[in-house]
């Protein structure tokens, strides 16, 4: 249990300090199962840190609320999982890159760590300033690390991959500056976001 602890910690580090050297380790072996439990207790983590951030912010907890945050939220991250595996694959395509779908949720799998920790900071949001910073930094983190997977992970043409992730933050900064703006920070922090309404 504590190797694989510290081997989980030490993957977090390298998939954050050195992602070209991680995500170039990855291969397949047959084995999704893992991944699909890494998502589920990532997902769990992050509900359970909303839940916990919310009874500290003086929040009232529902049964329903509980449900939402330990039941459905990791059963919604292995969705998630297999919806960006998808959507990775799309992109391999596109460029150049891996057209192995194992690959793309095992590497996926291996940064699902961001999952709780982007749960928590939108839970953190408490007014209309503080929900657009913060869903924009998360929003470029994210295109990052689909740029770190797509070059050193499923190695598409990096040129093709910028070109790919410049369209995505087109289509993202499009959505910032629409009407849609306030249906993308609702999923984010519902809370948050209605003090923009204001």
């Amino acid at each position: 249990m504590h190797y694989k602890t510290k081997k989980l910690l030490n993957n977090i580090r390298d998939a954050i300090v050195n992602p070209k050297n991680f995500f170039k380790t990855i291969v397949a072996d047959g084995n999704l199962e893992d991944s699909m439990l890494m998502a589920f207790i990532y997902g769990l983590i992050g509900g359970a840190l909303v839940l916990l951030f919310r009874l500290i912010g003086g929040a009232t907890i529902t049964i329903g609320t509980v449900f939402s945050q330990l039941i459905i939220v990791p059963v919604l991250a292995v969705a998630l999982l297999f919806i960006m595996g998808g959507l990775l694959m799309l992109i391999s395509e596109i460029t150049g890159g891996e057209r192995d779908w194992e690959i793309a949720i095992k590497g996926l799998a291996s940064v699902f760590f961001m999952y709780p920790v982007i749960l928590l900071l939108n839970s953190c949001a408490f007014n209309c300033w503080s929900i657009w910073v913060i869903s924009l930094l998360v929003d470029a983190w994210v295109l990052y690390i689909l740029y770190c997977l797509s070059v050193y992970c499923m190695r598409g043409a990096r040129f093709n991959v910028l070109l790919v992730i410049g369209i995505l933050a087109v289509f993202i900064l499009t959505v910032y500056i629409s009407d849609y703006r306030i249906s993308w920070l609702m999923m984010k922090n519902a809370g948050a976001t209605l003090s923009c309404l204001l």
